[in-house]
């Protein structure tokens, strides 16, 4: 760890702030594979290695980033102490740690094939449904790293709390994903905007945009409970995320996103498919009710055909437009010019994203 060191020795500067992040793994990983509540045997460090930088690395790490900029922005400095710079990282890779544990389960579910231009984690040969037990392990190293970092801070139960409170979120919102496109039960009559937004506000929203932001709150002193508009202007961030990805799952380049889209496959109740639903005639309704949800790529393609049919793509753009300009006008309006810097930071780094 000399390089974290020498670069955070007078502090971290906006710069440096992935090369002291990347660092930052290495010592928590480190951590893991020396952890004395298990002995490890030579085998199972290897696997546990292997693990962890197949599924914790290979992301953008925006979630984990954003709680150091974030932090340096509620504090109003350019550059953090070495011990704040620590501290922030730390919390950022649990973010990180947490969406590796949700992702590998994920694909599981969704039978997927790829993730992050590369097999899902359980279709890499030997491993199977090991991986269950791997997304276990992931999520148990949150809590040993909040506890060996964290344990005396004034906030240690908050953040406890925090991860707790949006690790239920998340899991909720995907058994509502879930039970909503269960196998046999197919019926599009129960895809509507508002099964969506739910779907969409506690699967993803909290976890991927709220939880950057209420992370860098606590470390900055501040009490989530006076942070409600805050919270609720970071989730609807969060849908209209949601709402680009499910986009992109359909006319993205599956070599440009990492990953090969497969929402209609897997009877997704996606934006696109509501939008469908809601302007289709009898006709091109009864299309969609035969071949959504089926891997045959015939079916798939006459999806993607009465998608462009329905002008979905413009009525995208004019979604997005619609989105951005709302969320500027909530923004604006927060008494704290910190805190709005740090929610047009967010939105400044996803609005017309192609990836």
């Amino acid at each position: 760890m000399a390089t974290v060191e020498v670069v955070v020795a007078n502090g971290l500067g906006s710069a440096d702030t992935k090369t002291v992040f990347k660092e930052t793994y290495s010592k928590l990983k480190e951590e893991m594979l020396d952890d004395p509540a298990f002995e490890f045997t030579d085998e199972s460090l290897q696997w546990i290695d292997r693990m962890l930088d197949y599924n914790v690395l290979g992301g953008k790490c925006n979630r984990g980033l954003s709680v150091i900029d974030s932090y340096r922005i509620l504090k109003g400095v350019d550059v953090l102490s070495k011990e704040e710079t620590f501290l922030a990282c730390t919390l950022g890779w649990c973010i990180e740690w947490l969406q590796a544990y949700f992702l590998v389960l994920d694909d599981i579910m969704d039978n997927s094939q790829t993730r992050r231009g590369q097999p899902c984690w359980f279709r890499v040969p030997q491993v199977g449904l090991i991986a269950v037990n791997d997304g276990i392990i992931l999520r148990n190293h949150i809590s040993r790293i909040l506890q060996r970092h964290f344990k005396g801070k004034p906030y240690y139960v908050d953040v406890i709390d925090l991860f707790n409170e949006v690790e239920f979120k998340t899991a909720s919102g995907q058994m509502l994903d879930l039970i909503t496109t269960h196998e046999g039960e197919k019926d599009l009559t129960k895809y509507n905007l508002t099964v969506r937004r739910h779907i969409v506000q506690y699967k993803t929203a909290y976890y991927s945009f709220y939880l950057p932001v209420a992370c860098a709150l606590l470390l900055a002193g501040e009490n989530l409970d006076n942070f409600g508009d805050v919270k609720n202007i970071l989730v609807e961030m969060g849908t209209y995320f949601q709402v680009q990805d499910d986009y992109l799952d359909c006319f993205g380049d599956p070599k440009f996103i990492g990953k090969i889209g497969t929402d209609i496959e897997d009877y997704k109740c996606s934006w696109l498919v509501v939008q469908a639903l809601e302007r289709a005639d009898e006709k091109q309704k009864s299309i969609l009710f035969e071949s959504y949800g089926k891997s045959d790529p015939a079916c798939v393609a006459k999806v993607k055909d009465l998608y462009k049919e329905l002008k979905l793509e413009e009525v995208f753009q004019a979604y997005e437009r619609e989105s951005y300009n709302k969320l500027i006008a909530d923004i604006e309006a927060q008494p704290s010019k910190a805190v709005q810097s740090v929610l047009k930071s967010f939105l400044h780094k996803i609005y017309k994203r192609d990836k």
